[in-house]
């Protein structure tokens, strides 16, 4: 499984909906959400500035990332960034793999 994060910005009317079920209610739901998918729900938090909530979740693939996020914006609740992250381990396994590559005008 592949690993994201999802950052999140409430709209106004997501804000109202978030004072009325709280927190931990609208952490449940991601978690039913991300499960759901076939996925696994690592953190959820919420915060203060740009994003108001970070989600750290296993997925099985791209696609269904997507489709989170798709029905994410579509409820008009939430505005929501998705990227996909990688352990050291993986990043020790790209750095391991050769790809030839050359720059614009060499």
């Amino acid at each position: 499984m592949s690993r994201f994060l999802l950052r999140s910005t409430y709209t106004a009317d997501g804000l109202k909906g978030l004072a009325a079920d709280g927190g931990s209610r609208r952490a449940e739901v991601v978690r039913k959400m991300v499960e759901d998918a076939g996925g696994r729900l690592e953190s959820m938090h919420f915060a203060f500035g740009e994003d108001d909530t970070y989600v750290v979740c296993e997925l099985p693939d791209h696609p269904t990332a997507a489709s989170l996020a798709i029905a994410i914006g579509a409820s008009g609740g939430l505005r929501v960034q998705v990227t996909p992250v990688l352990t050291p381990e993986e990043v020790d396994e790209a750095t391991r793999r050769t790809t030839a590559y050359s720059p614009p005008g060499a």
